[in-house]
């Protein structure tokens, strides 16, 4: 007997062999391999409930689609109370939007706009327009110095005044202080690097070190819209060129997603998966929500399908980028970064690809090239304050998923 069988007849055995409403096989399942679904099942649903049993607190969803060479998989556990959600349900993504950022990058760079080595001093080519605003608001730390690389994999110093606290707001990051008092204001990138530019805020030189930094994205996002603006001859957004030429009805790989820029554009589409703060006193549950504070670093959100299809085929050379421009996504090529990409990163068994967390959210997409196997992996909750368990849950469904149908899974301590 396999291990897989042993432990799904353990399941069984104690209990734990549920299989909610909304888990099911693709069309296109194996018919020789029976019960593989329902191991699916029961492993997603052990995880959800281990993750409560940890915390002492409800869990909505916990959700996976993997896609292998012959078959795709969903499963979805749900919490009593809850509804198990689909493949095709609606969830804020959110830092997986790096990943989207990055690729117009390096699409733009494919057709001679821009070139990642180039300074955000530089200008566009072919035009006397900067990357960036030569203004005071742009006057960030060590301006000068900074490439389009450094912003994509996180080795510029750029200041996160996104997640970071400021001087000034309480010992909050601008944003959140901000958006507290007054939840319907329309961020700009400007006003957010205007707050590193006002106090001279940076983790280090450019090329010396590695900070994530929303904010860093954000410029990012803003030289996407001006390069774009000038090829147009017309104000562009980073969500117009997204829609363009990444997800859109003329973009390789048509998908429905969308990546809201005004503080008006709150609503998520139906049907759709709500994130959950879990508190001590309860849990606040977030659906609506002004995203124009996490432009390029943030504020996507599709469905779990098309996440895995945008991923497995950006990751495959299949979809936009060269093959060429995928491998410069996933190298990386500074020591000051040593562990991410172009917006992209590597885990063990898993893939490249990213992951995100926002407003009651966690995902994670990835796409493992050896085995030719892609996933997204969703849960519906963000536990407050220690966020591990709930962000943990993800990768460890991953691993489960994979093992259990018969690929690599979680590398042992010493192959790690």
């Amino acid at each position: 007997m396999t291990a897989l069988k042993q432990f799904f007849l353990l399941l069984v055995s104690i209990g734990l062999l549920l299989i909610p409403p909304g888990c099911e096989k693709d069309s296109n399942d194996d018919p020789q391999a029976p019960g593989t679904q329902q191991i699916i099942d029961a492993i997603v649903d052990s995880i959800r409930q281990s993750v409560e049993t940890n915390i002492g607190k409800v869990v909505p969803t916990l959700n996976v689609i993997i896609q292998t060479p012959s078959e795709t998989w969903f499963s979805s556990s749900a919490a009593e109370g809850y509804e198990a959600i689909t493949r095709d349900t609606y969830f804020r993504f959110a830092s997986n939007t790096k990943n989207f950022t990055a690729a117009a990058v390096l699409n733009m760079q494919e057709d001679g706009w821009l070139d990642v080595n180039s300074k955000i001093v530089d200008t566009i080519p072919g035009t006397d327009i900067p990357f960036v605003p030569v203004t005071d608001a742009w006057d960030i730390p060590h301006k000068d110095q900074i490439t389009l690389r450094m912003l994509l994999n996180h080795s510029a110093g750029v200041y996160d005044v996104d997640n970071d606290s400021v001087p000034g707001f309480g010992g909050y990051s601008y944003t959140a202080y901000t958006q507290y008092f007054d939840p319907d204001h329309q961020f700009t990138a400007e006003e957010m690097v205007n707050q590193a530019a006002i106090h001279q805020l940076s983790y280090f030189e450019p090329g010396t070190g590695n900070h994530y930094s929303n904010t860093g994205y954000a410029i990012a996002g803003e030289i996407v819209a001006r390069v774009y603006s000038a090829h147009a001859e017309a104000e562009k957004q980073l969500t117009d060129y997204l829609h363009d030429y990444i997800y859109g009805p003329e973009s390789p790989v048509p998908l429905e997603m969308h990546f809201p820029y005004l503080a008006s554009d709150q609503e998520l589409w139906e049907p759709a998966s709500c994130g959950h703060i879990l508190e001590d006193a309860g849990i606040t549950e977030i659906c609506d929500y002004n995203m124009s504070a996490q432009v390029a670093e943030g504020n996507g959100f599709s469905t779990m399908n098309n996440l895995n299809t945008y991923n497995r085929s950006m990751q495959k050379g299949e979809n936009v980028l060269s093959s060429a421009s995928v491998e410069m996504m996933r190298t990386y090529t500074s020591t000051a970064a040593p562990t991410y990409g172009l917006g992209c990163f590597y885990k063990e068994n898993l893939g490249y690809g990213h992951n995100g967390a926002r407003i009651g959210n966690m995902s994670l997409m990835l796409y493992d090239p050896i085995h030719d196997v892609s996933f997204v992996t969703y849960i519906s909750a963000v536990n407050d304050p220690d966020f591990i368990p709930t962000i943990m849950a993800i990768y460890e469904v991953a691993y489960a998923v994979r093992e259990a149908l018969g690929y690599p899974g979680k590398p042992t301590e010493r192959t790690r």
